[in-house]
């Protein structure tokens, strides 16, 4: 599996699914179009950006060309690079009939063709050598960030205090925080 430095941005969690099958990356979804209203993921992509670059990897529909527009908009063009998937017809398993435009979408593509993307595109790819240690469940769950009486406003306070949108899944959460900082940076943190 190759790593990448960069975080990916598409739009849905089956999009996600796919890439998170191919590379190992920090992997943020849109929502579709909720990210239009959504300021907090607005920012967070904005942090993301200035943290590690962003690189957007839409459906090659209209729909996949207005997000992508839409975040060209609102994080800083030099940090951004655009990933593209090739037009090609068919739709994906697990629908029932094509898209709009018939075209498959990131989730319908076949692992080379998201890593021949993700290179023309310039995404830092190396192969996953030696593993750096990861924030992991377990981690929040010792350091009171989850499973504890406490621990959702703990968890929001903390979300607050870097900044974060207030409503990050757990695992988004995870992903985010791994994203910012070191296993040792995150046990560093005063809660």
């Amino acid at each position: 599996m190759l790593k990448l430095k960069e975080v990916i941005v598409v739009e849905g969690r089956y999009d996600k699914n796919a890439l998170s099958q191919v590379v190992d990356a920090v992997i943020l979804e849109t929502g579709g179009f909720a990210i239009f209203n959504d300021r907090e993921k607005q920012k967070l992509l904005r942090t993301m950006a200035e943290r590690r670059g962003l690189i957007v990897l839409t459906d090659s529909d209209g729909a996949g060309f207005v997000i992508r527009n839409f975040i060209k908009g609102c994080v800083d063009p030099k940090l951004v690079c655009h990933a593209y998937i090739p037009d090609i017809r068919g739709k994906e398993k697990r629908k029932t009939a094509p898209s709009k435009e018939g075209k498959l979408g990131v989730e319908g593509m076949r692992p080379q063709v998201l890593l021949d993307a993700l290179r023309r595109a310039g995404a830092s790819l190396e192969e996953s050598g030696e593993a750096v240690p990861r924030i992991t469940k377990a981690d929040l769950y010792a350091r009171g960030l989850s499973g504890g009486t406490d621990s959702a406003s703990k968890r929001k306070a903390l979300q607050k205090r870097l900044e974060l949108p207030e409503h990050l899944s757990a695992d988004a959460l995870l992903d985010v925080l791994n994203a910012l900082m070191s296993r040792d940076a995150f046990y560093d943190l005063e809660l």
